[in-house]
């Protein structure tokens, strides 16, 4: 069994939510939230800007940790366990390119309701959910956008 982690986005503008359309040689499709692998040296919260940064070009803004998911998946070799550790994240306009390289389609950003829906693991859909309710409180608190909570 081999250990890996990952770190991520929910990248919210104006309320709405960032997602990936990815689309590999079609077996695997489906809308995500931006994440990716942790590089050695690499503190958590560097590796989820970085992803979010070369997957969807956004240059976001941490707000806090939501949480941790974690899923496995199998190789030809081995049975690999995957941790992902989650940021609520704020963007500064509605601009997003998808990484081709990464066979990311298309982007854009969604309502929750639309996003929730979207969204292909239930995984990420609970992080969502976490992430959006954390969003509303800052709102209804004032605090979101304000850079009172960095």
């Amino acid at each position: 069994m081999i250990e890996a982690t990952s770190c991520g986005g929910v990248v919210i503008f104006r309320g709405k939510i960032l997602l990936l359309y990815k689309n590999y040689k079609h077996r695997y499709d489906g809308w995500v939230l931006p994440k990716g692998t942790v590089e050695a040296g690499e503190e958590y919260k560097e590796t989820a800007l970085r992803e979010v940064k070369e997957e969807t070009n956004v240059a976001a803004s941490i707000i806090k940790y939501v949480g941790k998911s974690q899923y496995t998946f199998n190789t030809p070799n081995d049975t690999v366990v995957k941790d992902v550790h989650w940021y609520l994240m704020m963007a500064d306009s509605y601009h997003s390119k998808p990484q081709k390289e990464e066979y990311f389609v298309d982007s854009g950003y969604y309502k929750y309701h639309e996003a929730y829906h979207m969204l292909k693991f239930s995984n990420e859909k609970q992080i969502l959910e976490k992430a959006y309710s954390e969003y509303l409180d800052l709102k209804r608190s004032n605090l979101w956008g304000s850079h009172k909570y960095f």
